[in-house]
């Protein structure tokens, strides 16, 4: 028996939209990567996109567990000598949610250019709404992903 390759286009998108209200962030952002890639289908092939687009909502409402929310810090040089600033990860949690959740799905895609388009069908916002009503999402369980 043959080992079957799938190209992208032979592949049916489907779109899924996600509440992570009450989800730890990293759990949610490892199961969306997952349904990013393709890796929830038989049809999962390594080298090409086989995944679907994801809608995340409630980007806000993700919880951190332990004490990350104080202890780890998010770092960013300014460019200016000096101009090395800190903030807590709850406090970015806080003032960027969506920043936030794409930057640790982010982490979790492949790099390169098949990581960056498997990034392109990722939606995140922060409240209960999207514009993304058209393309009739499915509701994605993240417990059974």
């Amino acid at each position: 028996m043959r080992t079957r390759s799938f190209a992208t286009q032979e592949i049916d998108k489907q779109w899924f939209v996600v509440d992570v209200e009450g989800v730890p962030l990293g759990r949610a952002a490892a199961r969306i990567a997952m349904v990013l890639r393709g890796k929830h289908k038989p049809q999962y092939t390594p080298h090409a996109d086989t995944g679907d687009y994801v809608v995340v909502v409630n980007a806000d409402k993700a919880t951190l567990t332990g004490l990350k929310a104080e202890r780890e810090s998010w770092r960013w040089h300014t460019g200016y000598v000096g101009h090395l600033r800190s903030r807590t990860l709850g406090h970015m949690m806080a003032s960027k949610p969506e920043f936030m959740m794409r930057k640790a799905i982010k982490g979790m895609l492949p790099r390169g250019p098949l990581g960056r388009k498997m990034l392109t069908k990722l939606k995140v916002y922060s409240g209960s709404e999207h514009p993304h009503d058209a393309q009739q999402p499915k509701a994605l369980d993240l417990s059974k992903v």
